[in-house]
């Protein structure tokens, strides 16, 4: 596929700082299209490896909207802040910010990994400019996540948890055979692409070059949660949710269906969708099936308001 789209990029005041937002339009715009804002993971991933879901600008006349979250990418880095700085109610605040800076009466919502947890922070607060909720591959609770990365270690190969549990002892993680056996979880339940996406090598990348936010929020990987957002949840505040919500993940996930179970159940109304195959990054693995599934819900509720009154729960899990 050609694409077609216009692309152009800004930076938005936050306060003192700055948030660099992508901006996609389509070349064929639909009229009843409301745009969608992507939340990308880490926290500090920055927007690259979920760049591709800008295809869905084209594939359904809609503008897609990516922006590098406060503290990474092409947004402001502050790399002397301290720990405290970094909460969720600050990302809540960023993108706010941006919608209003943008002029957005209406939108979409898209969050993965880290992006999920913090769409469900917007959700929950009832931002009236939602029209629909899309959680992607996220967890409701770190302390479930941890849970969840703690058993998936345990169905590793025998030496690679051995290398794992001795160099998180030794406090010894930038050590090659740690970083060799971390990659063993990531070909798993990360991304099962090899070789390794360039758009999702770019976020590693960038990461690791201003690694603030990722390990003051998270830890040093994945599966190693040791950062301020280790007891964070979302699960009891789940029934405030009033907007339109999919929730999907991977059969290989990280976020497995136990990590995601409470807004299944909690959030009334809510969809759900296991992609068969895929683990953490759906979107890189199965990217035209994931954004097919992302574009039939948002279709539906383009027309979305505030009215929606949810009928029950539909469960399309394959």
């Amino acid at each position: 596929m050609t694409l077609m789209s216009s692309v152009t990029t800004r930076l938005i005041p936050f306060g003192e700082y700055s948030t660099w937002v992508r901006i996609e339009k389509p070349d064929a715009p639909r009229e009843d299209a409301l745009p969608l804002v992507v939340l990308h993971g880490g926290p500090g991933m920055a927007h690259n490896y979920v760049r591709n879901i800008g295809l869905i600008a084209d594939e359904t006349g809609r503008t897609v909207i990516h922006y590098d979250q406060l503290g990474c990418g092409n947004s402001t880095h502050l790399p002397d802040a301290p720990a405290d700085f970094w909460t969720p109610q600050l990302f809540v605040d960023e993108f706010e910010n941006l919608v209003d800076a943008l002029g957005l009466d209406q939108v979409h919502l898209l969050g993965q990994s880290w992006g999920g947890m913090l769409a469900a922070e917007i959700g929950v607060r009832r931002n009236p400019a939602l029209a629909s909720l899309s959680i992607c591959n996220s967890p409701a609770s770190m302390p479930l996540w941890s849970q969840a990365a703690s058993a998936l270690r345990d169905e590793l190969p025998p030496e690679v948890q051995s290398a794992l549990d001795r160099h998180e002892a030794a406090g010894t993680l930038d050590d090659p055979e740690y970083v060799a056996a971390s990659a063993v979880f990531y070909e798993r339940h990360v991304c099962r692409v090899t070789p390794t996406p360039p758009d999702f090598q770019e976020s590693v990348d960038q990461m690791e070059a201003e690694p603030t936010v990722y390990h003051t929020m998270n830890g040093p990987n994945e599966f190693h949660v040791v950062g301020t957002l280790g007891s964070w949840t979302v699960v009891d505040r789940l029934d405030r949710i009033d907007t339109p919500t999919l929730v999907v993940a991977g059969e290989f996930d990280e976020a497995t269906p136990a990590t995601w179970e409470p807004f299944a159940t909690r959030i009334a109304g809510v969809t759900t969708h296991v992609f068969a195959g895929a683990s953490h990054c759906v979107h890189l693995e199965q990217p035209e099936i994931f954004r097919a599934e992302i574009a039939h819900f948002l279709s539906k509720h383009d027309l979305s308001t505030h009215d929606y009154s949810p009928s029950g729960r539909r469960d399309l899990t394959s």
